[in-house]
């Protein structure tokens, strides 16, 4: 790799790299001029010359890279890569040992030591998401660690690194053998149809895991279940296969019907018997409130910014508004399933939203059960906005 560039921390930023913040942002750096090539190994010295850290230089959303490591001699090799990657692994052991599973994440980015690069696992399938052109320099040596680690059928990758973090189209096929897609993998015994080779997603949502599977086990019998901003259907179909009396799925993307009949299909669900609707969520609300429809389950996972021909939803500012738009048309003793993954604010913030939107609604509710990602999905304190996922059952009383 290139030669290290020393990058200058200001004073009022070196306790928290001394703390292990991972995350190389723009206003801590008083040298920001001395960043030229992405990838480029970067030391962090505080303003009296003190080691604090090391790592690459990499545009990511609002931060310029990520730190490695906090010991000084430590090299940024193949042993480095094998290491970190090897740690994951044997931290997903069990993961890998279950007959009911076999989609999850086997690296998470910061959470296991290299921010910028994420891999999930799809039944044999390993997808790699690179997240800036710094750590995609590291490919190669990310690469052969992960293809010497474990068994595989195939290595996608996906490249996130375009202006804003958008994907970048191409092949995506690394190494292996190509999938025939859909392939079919199972969660909680449930299958879904993934594409690992149709822009940046899979088909699903690999953190709700463990919401779907509550969902199913414990609050669908018997109940007419809403799902919004419904993407594939996942929470749907779970819903269905918990013995919902009838679901019904609203998503404004074209591909949600044909995605969503799919993952019916795959798990012997005949979709003509459940809902599908194209269309504006809040367009379908006030449709739902004008025809006095009201349901025993209403489930909320809206993309933390979302843009529509008429409306634009933020989470931070939009999310109250979209709760009372729900509690209208959820049934009393109805459960109302509020997710959101944001990391913009904490789970007190989020609570704070729910009781500020049935406070304004004269309303009262209870918080039955709460989640955040799970264990697959790893995070560390000192970067409390990887561990964004906040999950909150509400009961309408």
């Amino acid at each position: 790799m290139n030669k290290e560039v020393q990058l200058k921390i200001k004073d009022k930023f070196t306790n928290k790299y001394k703390s292990g913040f991972p995350h190389i942002v723009k206003e801590a750096i008083s040298n920001i001029d001395s960043l030229t090539k992405e990838g480029v190994i970067v030391r962090l010295m505080d303003e009296k010359n003190n080691f604090l850290g090391k790592g690459y230089y990499g545009r990511q959303n609002k931060g310029l890279g990520w730190v490695l490591t906090q010991k000084e001699n430590q090299a940024i090799d193949q042993q480095f890569f094998d290491n970190k990657i090897s740690t994951a692994l044997d931290q997903r052991s069990s993961f890998f040992q279950d007959n009911d599973t076999n989609a999850f994440r086997v690296f998470n980015g910061e959470g296991d030591g290299i921010g910028g690069l994420i891999i999930d696992y799809y039944d044999g399938y390993f997808v790699l998401n690179w997240y800036s052109e710094g750590i995609y320099q590291f490919r190669e040596l990310i690469l052969k660690a992960l293809q010497s680690l474990v068994e595989f059928k195939g290595i996608y990758q996906k490249k996130r690194f375009n202006t804003g973090g958008k994907y970048m189209e191409d092949d995506d096929f690394v190494a292996g053998e190509r999938g025939d897609f859909p392939v079919i993998v199972k969660e909680s015994g449930v299958n879904f149809a993934v594409y690992l080779n149709e822009g940046p997603m899979t088909g699903i949502f690999l953190d709700q895991r463990q919401v779907r599977k509550t969902i199913r086990d414990k609050y669908a019998q018997g109940k007419t279940v809403l799902n919004t901003f419904s993407y594939t259907g996942a929470f749907s179909v779970f819903a269905a296969i918990g013995g919902a009396k009838h679901t019904t799925s609203v998503d404004l993307a074209n591909r949600s019907l044909p995605k969503t009949i799919e993952q019916f299909n795959v798990n012997g669900i005949n979709e003509n018997e459940q809902e599908i609707r194209v269309m504006d969520v809040f367009n379908y609300f006030n449709y739902a409130i004008k025809n006095k429809l009201s349901f025993d389950m209403v489930i909320l996972d809206p993309p933390s910014f979302a843009r529509s021909k008429k409306h634009t939803f933020s989470a931070s500012k939009d999310y109250v508004k979209l709760l009372k738009e729900t509690i209208a048309i959820t049934a009393s003793q109805g459960i109302i399933v509020a997710s959101t993954n944001s990391a913009a604010f904490g789970m007190d913030k989020f609570k704070g939203f729910i009781d500020q939107a049935f406070k304004e609604t004269n309303g009262k509710y209870k918080i039955i059960e709460m989640f955040s990602l799970p264990s697959d999905f790893k995070t560390i304190k000192q970067y409390k906005e990887g561990d964004y996922l906040k999950v909150v059952f509400i009961k309408k009383l």
